[in-house]
């Protein structure tokens, strides 16, 4: 990982990705992850990469209506959280260091998606699925979270229905 590539990453003290294909259960062990490490007093943000058009908004409320009356970016601020929405009609996808720089410094960022970005990755592989592993070809990947044992695997099989361990890993792994 180089901080040359992704200069925000040293705005948070460690910034972990999530791969797998679809329905591996990234989501899922992301809910448990982020449980887990806040329970823990760590702070935590997730970046969370879609593949198609999505709305957070509520149609007809204000912010809503600020956006189609044409407003290329809203926040909206509470005493409780903020949100900003940003409109991209070109099709601008923002880059993963764009959006580091965005978030407030964080103990762990939790990353899922941007599977080809040079962080390290825990691969979420399941017996079912009906891909390859995804490890032999990535390097950034320092761990394997599994529901089967691995035989030969060079990086750490962490049992996937083990979320505290998993925790430990990426806690192990925070600069003091």
């Amino acid at each position: 990982m180089s901080e040359t590539q992704l200069p925000h990453l040293a705005r948070h003290r460690f910034v972990i990705g999530l791969a797998g294909y679809s329905g591996s259960g990234k989501t899922t062990l992301a809910e448990k992850l982020i449980t887990n490490i806040t329970q823990r007093g760590f702070s935590l943000a997730t970046i969370k990469h879609a593949h198609h058009a999505f709305d957070a908004d509520v149609p007809g409320k204000d912010s809503w209506r600020h956006r189609k009356a044409g407003a290329s970016q809203v926040l909206v601020s509470s005493a409780m959280r903020r949100i900003k929405f940003t409109e991209t009609p070109n099709g601008n996808e923002a880059d993963l260091n764009t959006l580091l720089g965005e978030l407030l410094p964080s103990d762990i960022v939790l990353v899922e998606g941007y599977k080809t970005q040079p962080i390290p990755k825990i691969e979420i592989f399941r017996d079912q699925m009906d891909h390859p592993a995804l490890y032999p070809a990535m390097p950034e990947i320092i761990a394997v979270a599994s529901n089967i044992a691995i035989a030969d695997c060079p990086v750490p099989v962490l049992d996937l229905n083990d979320a505290n361990a998993i925790a430990d890993f990426i806690i192990a792994r925070l600069p003091s």
